[in-house]
């Protein structure tokens, strides 16, 4: 190893190489509670070139690699399994080629969401994909992530216009073309979203070609509280038929309100809840809260309470941006684990209904539910003691009844969290066995080596 730590260093600089423990640990573990998996080595290129160079010596040697962006994600697509090379991208952090009348931009992967929209500050434009975290947007385009604009914005798939991206070889690709950025294209087969939600087993992602959206003249957003889950997302659904176009619509149950009050020090109702977001004109804005108000009226919600001004609406998206750690805070010392089916949106109020009877039957208490619901995606957050065998079994089978009772429905393991490593047996009982078959065959001819993230997805 020693001679590849050299030539890593030839590449990327003294600087550019760690093999400290510390910083392997650092990098051998995100946010789930899968425990941490140190690579043998941490390299921090500069540059696509050097990604490629420190990738061809990778190869060479058979080195398992795997890309590193902020260590946000939630199911251990970052532990090292066979050792080998963390790639951590922070250093390549340029926003490069914005271009504000075409509505898109370049970014590197060390350029996280929140980087982004203040970099574009004054444009008047913005990026709305908005996980959580604050994370890596080559992440995000990695994870195929997305968040509480989904709805109105779409998720990552549909707002990456191009990738660049090392190959296990060190050979760069650009999956549209190099430089491209048409709105649409019907060019050939769609490899930028063959790598988007790859998870790092194709390739490490060196810069993704983004759309952008102006900024909305107006944005109001609302609390309503209702009598009952079934209620609260009987409106969401009703609000979607209606074409509104609502830009945020969340779920909050008593639980998460409850930890999101504590959490806080807000003083919202302690039941099933909707968070609304409306984004548009003055007078376009009217018509959508008006539809909006007559639908929950009818459905037993409260009436709105609003949030107009920006620092009112930051308090109250924050609330719900800071759900998981609101979660961790109901037990410290503790790790929170969230599940992420996705059904279609009429399957919704049933399997959030079973769920909570769920986890009411097989005593995990105090369980938060928050959901994407018009995109019909909601998380359980479940805090649990890792060490203790009984809890984590409990939790364990709870999460593949979730699953299951999700396929059950036409729906999905994971709405925007990724397989990692934890749901592997699901993707093959969700996509079969074909399906499978042919995602190991385009790996294989991407990386025949299996050097590429080796042991996740598939």
């Amino acid at each position: 190893t020693l001679r590849v730590v050299s030539a890593f260093r030839s590449v990327s600089g003294d600087e550019g190489v760690s093999v400290g423990s510390a910083v392997r640990e650092q990098h051998g573990r995100d946010e789930s509670v899968h425990r941490c998996q140190p690579p043998d080595v941490v390299v921090f290129p500069r540059s696509v070139e050097e990604v490629s160079a420190l990738a061809k010596i990778c190869h060479h040697h058979q080195l398992p690699m795997i890309p590193f962006g902020t260590g946000t994600g939630l199911e251990g697509g970052v532990g090292a399994l066979k050792g080998g090379v963390c790639f951590s991208l922070r250093k390549m952090d340029q926003v490069l080629d914005l271009h504000l009348e075409d509505f898109d931009v370049t970014v590197e992967p060390g350029v996280t969401r929140k980087g982004l929209n203040s970099y574009l500050r004054d444009t008047g434009l913005w990026f709305p994909v908005d996980p959580g975290a604050d994370a890596s947007l080559c992440g995000m385009a990695a994870t195929s992530a997305s968040g509480t604009n989904a709805v109105r914005y779409g998720t990552m798939r549909v707002n990456v216009l191009n990738l660049e991206v090392v190959l296990a070889d060190g050979t760069v690709l650009h999956t549209a073309g190099k430089g491209r950025r048409p709105r649409k294209t019907s060019a050939g087969y769609n490899l930028t979203n063959l790598f988007v939600g790859s998870e790092g087993t194709l390739g490490i992602i060196t810069k993704a070609t983004l759309r952008l959206f102006g900024i909305p003249e107006s944005m109001v957003s609302a609390v309503c509280s209702f009598p009952s889950v079934q209620s609260a997302v009987d409106s969401t659904v009703q609000i979607l038929q209606a074409g509104v176009p609502i830009a945020r619509i969340e779920f909050l149950d008593d639980v998460m309100i409850n930890a999101c009050n504590r959490f806080n020090n807000l003083s919202y109702a302690v039941t099933p809840t909707l968070f609304l977001e409306f984004h548009g004109s003055s007078k376009g804005m009217e018509e959508q809260v008006s539809i909006t108000e007559e639908i929950t009226r009818d459905n037993g919600g409260s009436d709105f309470a609003w949030a107009e001004d920006e620092e009112t609406r930051g308090r109250l998206w924050k609330a719900r941006h800071d759900a998981w750690y609101a979660a961790l805070a109901l037990r410290p010392g503790c790790k929170a684990y969230s599940t992420d089916v996705c059904v279609p949106i009429s399957r919704l109020p049933q399997i959030i209904v079973e769920t909570k009877e769920d986890l009411i039957r097989n005593n995990i208490t105090g369980s938060p539910i928050a959901g994407h619901v018009g995109d019909g995606n909601f998380h359980c957050l479940i805090v649990l003691d890792p060490s203790d065998p009984d809890e984590v079994q409990r939790v364990h089978s709870f999460t593949e009844r979730l699953a299951r009772r999700a396929l059950a429905m036409d729906g999905t393991c994971t709405g925007e969290h990724g397989i990692g490593l934890g749901k592997r047996a699901l993707l093959r009982e969700e996509v079969g066995p074909l399906a499978i078959e042919v995602m190991q065959g385009l790996k294989a001819t991407l990386d025949p080596k299996n050097l590429m993230n080796p042991g996740k997805v598939l």
